[in-house]
C-alpha cells in the first residue's frame, strides 16, 4: 500500500517506513504531523474521489536546510549586476501509518 501526498508545492510517492522532505513546518522533533492525500493505492484498488477522512500520519525527525541557489541578474552595458543566494528550510519526517 502506498499514498500519493501534498506537503507544500510538491507532491510525492510515499509507503509506511519512508523517510521524505517536506517543507518547513512548525512542529518540533518528536511531534506527529497529518499530510493530506491526493491518491491512494493498495494493491490493485485506486482511490482518488472520496478522500476527505484519509490522511498520513509521520513523525518529525527534524529539520534542515537545502542546498544553496545563487540568483544572479546582469543587465548588458548599464553597469547593473546583482547576485543573490537562498537555501529553502525543510523538514525531514518519518512515515508512521496511512489511514484510509
Amino acid at each position: 500500500m502506498y499514498a500519493i501526498v501534498k506537503a507544500g508545492a510538491k507532491q510525492q510517492k510515499v509507503a509506511v517506513g519512508d523517510v521524505i522532505e517536506i517543507d518547513l513546518v512548525s512542529a518540533k522533533a518528536g511531534e506527529s504531523v497529518e499530510i493530506p492525500v491526493v491518491l491512494l493505492v493498495d494493491g490493485e484498488a485506486v482511490t482518488s474521489t472520496g478522500l476527505d477522512k484519509a490522511s498520513v500520519s509521520a513523525e518529525v525527525l527534524g529539520g534542515f536546510k537545502g542546498p544553496k541557489i545563487i540568483i544572479q541578474k546582469y543587465k548588458n552595458k548599464t553597469g547593473y549586476k546583482k547576485r543573490q543566494g537562498h537555501r529553502q528550510k525543510y523538514t525531514q519526517v518519518k512515515v508512521t501509518a496511512i489511514n484510509a
